[in-house]
């Protein structure tokens, strides 16, 4: 392999798509979050992995010091400690669930690839206000060694808070179970209207 054709492929993703899909776009915390990779490509692959992205990142409007350069009045420079208004960003969650391990993908193929994770019960739930921002998104990656990924586009979904289960006792053996359900779980006890 010439040179120049290494080095135009250590910059250039692989001629391959990604598309990302999901059956909804919203979740509540605690859900399990499924979905589907459709990979296909147009020249021989080697990738090391096929997975998703998922990261929360959270911004949180804050104050801090800056340096700041004045000009005096005689033309020397000073730096001064200024207090301004900023964001401050951390990722308050990062997963990876893999679909594939190290795959080939011959030119030409078109295949699926499932995944599946769980969003933390106890993450934060997608906002937006003048102090904060709490943002989800989801992305799928072809991994292919010594060589840009090749990437879906990024998707944002919106994580609710978990709805409340009310809990109810059975009527026959007092085993707590959920009052949506009909039956006991443990003595299979229909519940009364």
């Amino acid at each position: 392999m010439s040179f120049f054709k290494k080095l135009k492929e250590r910059v250039t993703s692989p001629k391959a798509t990604v598309f990302l899909k999901l059956d909804k776009n919203s979740y509540s915390l605690g859900e399990k979050l499924e979905g589907v990779l459709i990979v296909s490509s147009e020249e021989e692959i080697d990738a090391t992995e096929i997975r998703a992205e998922i990261r929360c990142e959270e911004k949180r409007k804050t104050k801090m010091s800056v340096p700041e350069t004045v000009t005096l009045s005689d033309g020397r420079h000073e730096t001064r400690w200024v207090e301004r208004e900023g964001w401050e960003t951390k990722k308050t969650f990062s997963e990876n669930p893999q679909c594939s391990g190290p795959i080939h993908l011959s030119a030409g193929h078109k295949g699926e690839f499932p995944f599946s994770t769980n969003i933390p019960a106890g993450g934060a739930v997608s906002s937006s206000d003048t102090n904060k921002i709490v943002t989800w998104t989801i992305k799928g990656v072809i991994s292919v060694e010594g060589r840009p990924d090749v990437t879906s586009s990024t998707t944002t979904i919106s994580v609710v808070e978990a709805p409340e289960i009310v809990m109810t006792p059975c009527e026959y053996c007092s085993t707590l179970f959920p009052q949506t359900e009909i039956t006991c779980p443990h003595c299979g006890a229909k519940r009364k209207a």
